[in-house]
């Protein structure tokens, strides 16, 4: 097969290397769970032939991730939402309106977060050996703990390019290949054009802060879960708490890298090709996963007393345009505004508190404080309005917040793992009306 040129797509200020494999009135977006390169994976015909047999099934589109390969190197941390966003970027780059994601390990956590948040825009999921957390819990134990982690990233930091350490490395994830030397060789070379130590180091780090457990009841596309016999108990999970998915153990398969053995690659492959064609056309979906954001004036009514009737209500005026200002800078929608509060809806986490830190920061100048709520959760759309439990909850959060204080759920917390956003533990919180005990964090340093 001919190498597929290489496009660039624009997310925010980065770019995304892809290439696009193919034809066909479905596209795949193929989303690694590890480091790459898109050029040199070409040098690799064991993953030409995983790549042509996805083909076989539609349009693939492949890209580097950003801080690897070809894409640009990134300063920080990349988070879920960002990597999310790197996904819509490709697709809307190459004119792919729905796809069906192929997702291994921890790439399977970006495509359910993207199947959660645009279903208008996923045919389905397929994940291999998917992993919802990185890190150890009392309610998932298949991740390492954080000790292992940091060593783990000081042996990264330390070895990283290292042709011993590489050699070590692939011999254990991909046994079946351990005493194939051009294989070997591939993959030293391989790993050292995906990434340089820091930012393997710093893929690694994302890989170990991620958690998208909330997000698994929100995904509402179909999901097809490949494993091999040692992840079982993990992707039992992901299935459990997925509404539309099946699994698939793969007999005899035991590479993390499932394209490296052929013979049960190719079980994957067929059994991706027949979930493919058994999806039907996408159902128009009424429900999306959304942060929502609520803020209202601290001490509003002292100040309407203070100012009178007209000097509160040019106030009140400059404050909404400075608040829809604000909104103005991020991907928002606003919903409602009630008196001196306003409610507004999200596609990422990150961009929300970014949002309400500009808010608060920009509404100083006119003497003003604010407190804001957020919470990330599935949202149902009624007549372009936003319903269900995720609203009551984040107007409750708001309302615990204290005077510029920006107050989020555990949820958001985890969502934007990675990222530089600082938080103070807030205790565990009943919030009226809402059921369970909620875990809140305020935003320090954004």
């Amino acid at each position: 097969m001919e190498i597929p040129d290489v496009k660039y797509a624009r997310s925010g200020e980065v770019a995304i290397a892809y290439q696009v494999v193919g034809s066909g009135p479905l596209d795949i977006v193929f989303v690694r769970g590890t480091l790459a390169d898109l050029l040199a994976a070409w040098e690799q015909p064991l993953f030409v032939d995983h790549v042509e047999g996805l083909a076989r099934s539609g349009r693939v589109l492949l890209f580097d991730k950003r801080g690897s390969g070809l894409s640009d190197p990134v300063r920080q941390v990349p988070t879920l939402e960002t990597r999310m966003d790197d996904i819509r970027a490709v697709m809307d780059a190459a004119g792919s309106e729905r796809a069906v994601l192929w997702a291994a390990h921890e790439g399977s956590r970006i495509a359910l977060l993207f199947a959660a948040t645009y279903p208008e825009r996923t045919n389905g999921l397929v994940l291999y050996d998917p992993t919802a957390r990185g890190l150890w819990a009392p309610d998932y134990p298949w991740a390492d703990d954080e000790e292992s982690w940091r060593q783990e990233l000081r042996t990264i930091g330390e070895r990283w390019g290292d042709r011993q350490y590489l050699a070590e490395r692939i011999t254990r994830l991909a046994p079946s290949r351990g005493g194939d030397a051009a294989f070997v060789d591939w993959f030293v070379w391989y790993m050292r054009r995906s990434a340089s130590p820091a930012e393997a180091v710093s893929f690694h780090r994302m890989s170990m802060e991620g958690d998208v457990r909330d997000v698994l009841a929100t995904v509402r596309a179909p999901v097809l879960v490949l494993h091999r016999l040692e992840a079982r108990d993990e992707a039992t999970y992901v299935v459990g708490q997925l509404r539309d998915a099946r699994k698939v153990e793969i007999e005899g398969l035991r590479d993390w890298f499932s394209w490296a053995d052929p013979v049960p690659n190719a079980i994957m492959l067929d059994e991706t090709q027949r979930f493919v064609e058994s999806l039907s056309a996408p159902l128009v979906h009424d429900r999306v996963l959304a942060t929502v954001l609520f803020t209202d004036i601290v001490d509003s009514t002292l100040k309407a007393a203070e100012l009178g009737d007209t000097g509160w209500h040019q106030l009140l005026d400059r404050h909404h345009a400075v608040v829809r200002g604000e909104l103005a800078r991020f991907r928002w929608e606003e919903l409602d505004t009630a008196g001196d509060g306003f409610f507004a809806a999200f596609d990422g986490p990150g961009r929300a508190i970014a949002c309400a830190v500009a808010i608060r920061e920009s509404l100083e100048s006119l003497g003003l404080e604010i407190r804001a709520g957020l919470h990330t959760g599935e949202c149902e759309r009624v007549d372009g309005k936003l319903g269900g439990i995720a609203i009551p909850t984040g107007a409750r959060i708001a309302s615990l917040a204290g005077a510029g204080e920006v107050l989020v759920s555990q949820t958001v917390k985890d969502l934007v793992a990675g990222s530089e956003i600082e938080f103070s533990d807030r205790g565990a919180h009943e919030l009226k009306g809402v059921p369970g005990e909620w875990r809140l964090y305020a935003v320090i340093d954004a």
